[in-house]
């Protein structure tokens, strides 16, 4: 694939990713204000703009997914630079403008990140192949962990309940 299409289609994939859950998002408000058939017309749109940002990950698939080895590596890099670089910035500059919500968020999920960072550091180092049976995701603040879900999580002290396991 030529330098602009590949550029093209990868922006395509960001863009129409980033709608899938903005749709959700906006189905959720619709339920709350009761309002089904609108709910349902987003969750129909969110699940075709799904279908376009599977497709079009396909068409640069091979460019992005790499062996299981180079794809951990870089899954661990990642999460170290926005653990260390990306939201500490975000922290940052939210405290400057007194936005504390948004402070919390960027604090919880930097936490979270760091853990996520463990987690791949284990399978690289092969710590955790074929041993781990499910994981436990909090799903207020994104911290995982391969333990047993603990009964607060140690990121946002949610209780065990906020937890959903994946796998198993």
């Amino acid at each position: 694939m030529k330098d602009k299409t590949r550029a093209n289609v990868h922006t395509a994939f960001i863009g129409e990713a980033k709608a899938y859950f903005r749709l959700l998002a906006y189905a959720d408000k619709a339920d709350e204000e009761e309002l089904p058939q609108i709910a349902l017309l987003f969750r129909a749109i969110a699940e075709a703009e799904r279908v376009h940002a599977t497709r079009q990950l396909g068409l640069v698939k091979d460019l992005l997914v790499k062996d299981t080895d180079t794809n951990l590596e870089k899954s661990f890099q990642r999460e170290k630079t926005v653990s260390e670089n990306t939201y500490p910035e975000f922290i940052k500059e939210a405290e400057d403008e007194g936005e504390q919500a948004a402070a919390l968020a960027f604090s919880h999920a930097r936490d979270a990140e760091s853990y996520h960072a463990k987690l791949y550091e284990r399978a690289i180092m092969n710590l955790i192949k074929e041993v781990v049976k499910a994981y436990h995701v909090c799903q207020v603040c994104g911290y995982v962990t391969d333990k047993k879900a603990p009964k607060k999580c140690p990121v946002c002290g949610a209780p065990r309940e906020q937890f959903k396991t994946v796998g198993e």
